[in-house]
């Protein structure tokens, strides 16, 4: 091997080596970074977090927001779905749309009242004289636990097929023909076949032509019309399809309010509340869309809006409990709306935990990753082999042979 092959040699060994220590000083250091964020974590951790509440923090226009959130939901809750008065029946009646004079007249045909009897007539299933225990286990509600026509979802079913057919059905789906006595009120003339009552009704829609039609028509609208008069009476109705099952629960319900027309203002309540955070988050949303938090990360921005959402609620649930608690007036309860609440504290709560939870451990991990080492590549170098005459490529990194050509 001459001199010159051995300068080359030299010299490549020596650039690789320079290589080799510049990667391991890199590596070092990045080491030692990395060491050093390692034990200062807990610290940065907690600037971390101060950082993602700063970003999520409410600003001038987030608390425009929260006002007329909280605005809205007051305004709902004393003018739009308050626990209303319960009325007698008569006044109920009379405050009902489409419910005209009856009297009571029927001219008894098995199954088949004419239309014009239908229209006059008060519903079958509101007579109770000659009953005979048919009715029994009404507790308070009394017939409008037994009686399925009262019933604000089988009652649809059932209710307008007794209307039809003049006869009554009761929670045992026991039914019986309602005829009018001398002093014109309507009693318990005999049994009926509760398969006959459905069966003819169906015959009238189907087989009975435009008069058919109008008959069971009629008796639909008559018995929605009922339900309605019923609804806000001081008895109310029960919960749908519990009388079939249930009558003495659904009475015993019913003395501790849970009955029709509480359950309705609740829902009317809760979904209120849910509208009006559905119109609030959307046009917070579209500040964002329109520029208003420019560079901002979607999710922290989404953060923001949960938590008016989330303060709305809660000020007027407790505004609205200390008004109940010093009114002493539970009509004033807005048990939907405080029922909206709860779900947003739990549902809000736990997005903005998952995005304080990815938002800090994201940075976290960014600050372990670091920056890109941009370490030197140690290239492969062919060296003449004199004594074998061959020539070789060597990992100057490494010192090993990576392949051999001739």
């Amino acid at each position: 091997m001459n001199r010159e092959e051995l300068r080359r040699r030299r010299q490549y060994l020596e650039e690789g080596a320079q290589k080799i220590v510049s990667n391991m000083g890199k590596i070092h250091r990045e080491s030692l970074r990395v060491a050093e964020v390692a034990h200062d974590a807990p610290k940065i951790l907690d600037d971390l977090e101060r950082q993602f509440e700063e970003k999520t923090g409410l600003t001038k226009t987030d608390a425009a927001f929260l006002f007329v959130a909280v605005a809205l939901q007051v305004a709902r809750q004393y003018l739009l779905t308050r626990f209303r008065t319960r009325l007698d029946d008569k006044t109920a009646a009379d405050q009902t749309d489409g419910h005209g004079e009856e009297h009571s007249n029927r001219q008894h045909r098995y199954y088949n009242p004419k239309l014009e009897e239908i229209i006059t007539n008060p519903v079958p299933f509101d007579a109770n004289i000659g009953s005979n225990g048919a009715l029994k286990g009404g507790g308070r509600l009394g017939h409008r636990v037994t009686a399925l026509g009262h019933d604000p979802v089988l009652g649809l079913v059932v209710g307008t097929a007794n209307i039809a057919t003049s006869t009554l059905t009761n929670n045992r789906f026991e039914s019986f023909h309602i005829s009018t006595n001398d002093q014109n009120r309507d009693y318990f003339r005999c049994r009926a076949k509760t398969v006959l009552v459905f069966k003819r009704t169906i015959d009238k829609f189907l087989h009975q032509g435009m008069k058919g039609k109008a008959i069971v028509a009629s008796s639909l609208c008559k018995e929605v019309i009922h339900l309605k008069s019923d609804l806000p009476t001081k008895n109310s109705l029960p919960l749908p399809f519990l009388p079939y099952f249930n009558p003495e629960l659904a009475s015993k319900l019913a003395e501790y309010g849970v009955d029709a027309a509480n359950v309705k203002t609740v829902i009317a309540q809760a979904s209120m509340a849910t509208m009006i955070n559905w119109l609030i988050a959307m046009l917070h949303g579209m500040f964002y869309f329109g520029g208003k938090s420019k560079g901002m990360d979607r999710d922290l921005y989404e953060v923001r809006t949960r938590k008016i959402l989330t303060y709305s609620n809660v000020i007027a649930s407790v505004t609205n409990l200390a008004v109940v608690g010093c009114t002493k007036n539970l009509k004033l309860l807005d048990v939907g709306g405080l029922l909206v609440t709860l779900h947003r504290i739990s549902t809000d709560q736990t997005f903005i935990r998952e995005v304080k939870h990815q938002f800090v451990l994201g940075c976290f991990d960014k600050m372990i990753d670091g920056e890109e080492l941009h370490l030197e590549e140690c290239k492969w170098h062919p060296i003449l082999d004199t004594e074998k005459g061959t020539s070789k490529d060597f990992d100057i990194g490494q010192g090993l042979p990576s392949k051999q050509s001739t």
